[in-house]
């Protein structure tokens, strides 16, 4: 059977998504691979498929006892022979798993490292063919990865036992360095190797400045009322206290950390999984082996240890593809923190710890697309100057305001201070602080002491970020005292001005509608709760028997038919048989119980409608080119006007030329003042418009500035 034919027959999918075919392909081709894919790419059915095509046994390494049972769990779901050997099971379980390996009669083994290296494991595989070894959550392997494990360096002798297998290496979060760390420490040959894109674009991602975080969090999970939800914590003591209060409050929660027993840990885990318990409140402890697909949103309550962990934290949200919301709360008190114990560490790991909290932070403090940061940490270049799904890009850059007298005092302390101290003392010595380090420092007999009262302490630790995103401080690693640059040094001489954000916004949760598709709510809901009262019965997750989008392209399309039903999404031939008829009972009797017509299309018809639907962006400009106003364009679209300038400014990107006449006529500019601009645009680039606003001055207008940025890139073409 072919690799599209198993896809849709074995797990109901259409098409493959990106990359999946041509690892698939690599690894049946016996081509050692490493696959870089982020969460909710569809690494999995990478391994899976082709395990379905060997002739023997694929063997999966996995970190956690949980993330194999979900995946053995899964698979049993649509009939594919897999089993796990490892502590949970009994030992008469444990011997029917060995029996089923020795009889050939199973396709993937799911084992920890440390079963696999045991000597009964290695005699056992001895007698069967191993034709492909996975190595799941592979950054395990690099002490330069966030989660090393030492365990895993014993993987690449064991692999040599195998001769004719494949190694396949799969992780959804490795930087350049940790990618050759995994092929040099698993003596991958000549491997194929597989990045996939790190952007989420499902996640919407949000951070603010933690004020009140208990009421931070309370105002943001009324935007989401019964719905699955991670929250994390840095202790165990946080973790307690916040779930006290939202018990105390009526919300359906757990608590998850070590400090918990482990029968403890494994019940609140099951019941969130189940979705029995709506939210889980955790320390980082939580969540690596969690396969949980209607995850809705994710809070960071206080501060991560650095960009990977945030990411792969972020990462358990949305793994269905249908939207989440990511909610980073910065706290400055969770810097010194994380700081206090990052001391704790050896030089180089201390150096290499407090580079990645920087780097986190000037994630957080962003006030760019924040896919920008996100990606270029990971090696991706974001091409697009917004992304549309974070609270940056929402933002207009007209909320920044002139710091340059901030930056100057700023800039003078850490001169007066001798540049050997970092931004925690010089925000002291500006706001006049009587601490013994200040005064045993004289720093208070110093003309900058003091004249930055005028802001808290909050403020003057974000702008001091702010000038090292600008690059007019630079930091020392090693020491963390801060020194000015050259550029620096032309703001102190006021020949360059310095903008930033000073004031700290009113915060707003901009709910996350999951899905696209406009679906019937109360079908919906009924077919939650008949898959509950299934998984109920079977012991399963819910998300096991159907995920959140096959039920929402259900309560879409109306399936009243077993071939209508085996079109939407997720829904193979086993899962067919077996609850198939459960589902298209109730949707017929819902059809017509609510007068809903029977002749309605497949899904494929529908879709094939759809994809027939120009994207917006060219909506609007071939609208533009036979509009006669732009008047007449902001009625037909109903929308405002910068988001009518960002449709164009698309279209005129992406090689379509068009006439500037119409946005010629929203300006007051004379041909002079515009041949300046377009010079402007030349040296400076039109990725953003900020720094053409600062080069001229702040004498144009930044709706000026965006309409002639299209006209400027217009006369490119």
């Amino acid at each position: 059977m072919t690799p599209k034919a198993i896809l849709k027959n074995t797990f109901g999918y259409d098409e493959f998504r990106p990359l999946q075919e041509d690892i698939i392909n690599s690894i049946l081709k016996k081509n050692d691979t490493l696959v870089i894919m982020p969460t909710g790419g569809g690494k999995s059915l990478c391994f899976q498929i082709p395990a379905l095509i060997f002739e023997g046994l694929t063997i999966v390494i996995s970190p956690l006892i949980s993330l194999m049972k979900d995946q053995v769990q899964q698979l049993a779901e649509i009939g594919i022979p897999a089993v796990f050997l490892n502590s949970s099971l009994s030992a008469e379980d444990y011997r029917t798993n060995e029996e089923l390996i020795r009889n050939k009669k199973v396709k993937l083994l799911y084992v920890a490292p440390e079963t696999l290296s045991m000597e009964k494991t290695l005699t056992l595989l001895s007698v069967v063919k191993v034709d492909c070894i996975t190595v799941d959550e592979a950054h395990c392997i690099s002490e330069w990865g966030h989660d090393f494990r030492p365990e895993y360096r014993q993987i690449a002798e064991i692999s040599l036992k195998f001769k004719d297998a494949v190694i396949a290496a799969f992780t959804a979060t490795a930087t350049p360095q940790v990618q050759d760390d995994i092929i040099k420490n698993l003596s991958l040959k000549k491997p194929k190797k597989f990045v996939g894109s790190f952007n989420r674009t499902n996640l919407y991602l949000q951070v603010i400045l933690k004020r009140d975080p208990l009421s931070q969090t309370i105002n943001f999970l009324e935007k989401y009322p019964k719905q699955s939800g991670i929250i994390y914590c840095f202790s165990r003591k946080q973790v307690d206290e916040l779930y006290e209060e939202l018990q105390h409050r009526k919300y359906s929660v757990r608590p998850y950390h070590a400090g918990l027993s482990d029968a403890q840990r494994k019940k609140h885990q099951e019941e969130f999984i189940k979705d029995d318990v709506q939210i889980i409140v955790a320390t980082i402890a939580f969540g690596m082996g969690i396969n949980k697909p209607n995850v809705r949103f994710v809070i960071h309550y206080d501060l991560p240890k650095n960009i990977e962990s945030y990411y792969q934290e972020i990462g358990r949200a949305g793994r269905d593809g249908l939207r989440a919301h990511c909610l980073l709360l910065l706290g400055y008190g969770d810097i010194s923190k994380i700081n206090y114990f990052i001391d704790q560490k050896e030089d180089k790991e201390r150096r290499i710890a407090k580079m990645q909290l920087d780097a986190l932070i000037s994630y957080a403090e962003s006030y760019n697309c924040r896919r920008i940061p996100l990606l270029n940490y990971f090696g991706e270049k974001y091409e697009s100057e917004k992304c549309g799904m974070c609270d940056n890009c929402e933002k207009e850059e007209e909320n920044l305001v002139d710091v340059t007298i901030e930056a100057q005092k700023f800039l003078s302390c850490v001169i007066r201070t001798g540049e050997i101290y970092g931004a925690m003392h010089i925000v002291d010595v500006l706001r006049g602080s009587k601490s013994q380090k200040v005064i045993n420092k004289n720093h208070h007999k110093l003309s900058t002491y003091g004249i930055g009262e005028n802001l808290s302490k909050e403020q003057w630790l974000s702008l001091s970020r702010q000038f090292l995103q600008k690059t007019i401080i630079q930091k020392d690693y090693e020491f963390g005292s801060l020194k000015t640059t050259a550029l620096g040094m032309e703001v102190l001489k006021g020949e360059l001005k310095v903008k930033g954000i000073l004031e700290v916004e009113e915060v707003k949760y901009k709910v996350q509608k999951e899905s696209s598709l406009d679906y019937d709510k109360k079908l919906f809901a009924l077919l939650r709760a008949k898959r509950k009262e299934i998984a109920d019965k079977t012991g399963a997750p819910p998300y096991v028997i159907f995920p959140d989008k096959t039920l929402i392209e259900m309560a879409t399309y109306f399936p009243k038919t077993p071939s209508l039903l085996r079109e939407i999404h997720g829904v193979g031939e086993q899962k067919s048989k077996k609850y198939g008829q459960i589902f298209l009972t109730l949707i017929n009797e819902y059809c017509q119980t609510n007068n809903i017509a029977g002749n309605i299309e497949s899904k494929h018809r529908k879709r094939r409608k759809t994809t027939i639907k120009k994207a917006m962006f060219i909506q609007v400009g071939e609208a533009y080119k036979k509009s006669n106003s732009f008047d007449e364009l902001l009625n037909r679209f109903d929308v405002k006007r910068n988001t009518l300038i960002s449709h164009l400014t698309r279209y005129v990107s992406e090689g379509n030329k068009i006439n500037t006449d119409i946005l010629m006529d929203l300006i007051q500019i004379d041909e002079e003042t515009q041949k300046n601009i377009f010079t402007v645009f030349d040296r400076l680039g039109t990725n953003y418009v900020r720094p053409v606003f600062d080069e001229l001055n702040e004498t144009v207008s930044y709706d000026d500035l965006r309409v002639l940025k299209i006209c400027y890139i217009n006369e490119q073409l």
